[in-house]
């Protein structure tokens, strides 16, 4: 029988391309809101993007430029993004990325269970699922950064969806896009397979780090392209393949 019982999947950039389609411009829109004079173009966001949390990279950019902002500003900035985010995700802004739906679909129907642990707040997870419908169905339950002490590289995420799923270590795989996610599931103790981001280029040179990453996960018409690991075979990354990474860590 195969070891894996559950897969523990990051959102922004894994489950689906939120950032700069999603997050960026509802921070823009926030921050027009606020009379704020920050504006955060592609490249400078992928810049940001090596700092996890949402509220931490406004705060860095903020004392890069010499401002401190209060923690009320704080607050209006994060409930000002979070509607304009909403309003993204319903108007279906934020897209799945490949390969995805396949996947969820496949574990969900095999009785893997399935988990979100997320560095952003509980409230961008919701926006998310209200604007895909039937996304929330496939999640046993949700770690957010609303739940630890400290979000990724910090393995607190990590730790407490493996401590609620109550399944050993060696039998959970992660989903993960980025170096923080990366070093997040290492820290856990967690074997991670990664389709990075296109902003993430410090990665690939961590990809020995990960039990496998691809471009992405694939589907029969977007094949994916695999970057490191354990030969896959087709145009896709299947629950075999994924039980593999597992088995040979046995």
């Amino acid at each position: 029988m195969s070891s894996l019982q559950a897969v523990f999947w990051d959102v922004d950039g894994t489950l689906a391309d939120t950032e700069m389609d999603g997050h960026r411009p509802a921070f823009n829109a926030a921050f027009q809101d606020l009379k704020l004079p920050f504006t955060w173009d592609e490249p400078l966001y992928a810049e940001l993007l090596a700092i996890p949390g949402g509220l931490r990279r406004v705060q860095h950019y903020a004392m890069s430029l010499g401002l401190e902002l209060s923690a009320e500003q704080n607050d209006q900035i994060r409930d000002r993004k979070r509607v304009h985010y909403r309003q993204r995700a319903l108007a279906g802004a934020i897209r799945l990325r490949p390969g995805v739906e396949r996947t969820l679909g496949e574990l969900h129907k095999l009785g893997i269970d399935q988990w979100i642990v997320t560095s952003s707040g509980r409230a961008s997870v919701e926006a998310l699922f209200s604007g895909q419908k039937g996304l929330e169905r496939h999640f046993r339950g949700i770690v957010t950064a609303d739940d630890v002490r400290s979000g990724k590289p910090a393995p607190d995420g990590y730790l407490e969806a493996h401590r609620r799923s109550g399944y050993q270590a060696g039998s959970i795989l992660t989903m993960e896009d980025s170096l923080a996610g990366l070093q997040a599931s290492r820290a856990a103790g967690l074997c991670c397979l990664l389709t990075p981001s296109p902003w993430e280029a410090e990665l690939a040179a961590s990809f020995n780090e990960a039990a496998a990453a691809f471009d992405h996960l694939g589907d029969p018409d977007q094949p994916m392209h695999q970057l490191s690991g354990p030969p896959c075979a087709g145009a896709k990354v299947t629950v075999e393949y994924l039980r593999s990474l597992l088995d040979q860590r046995r």
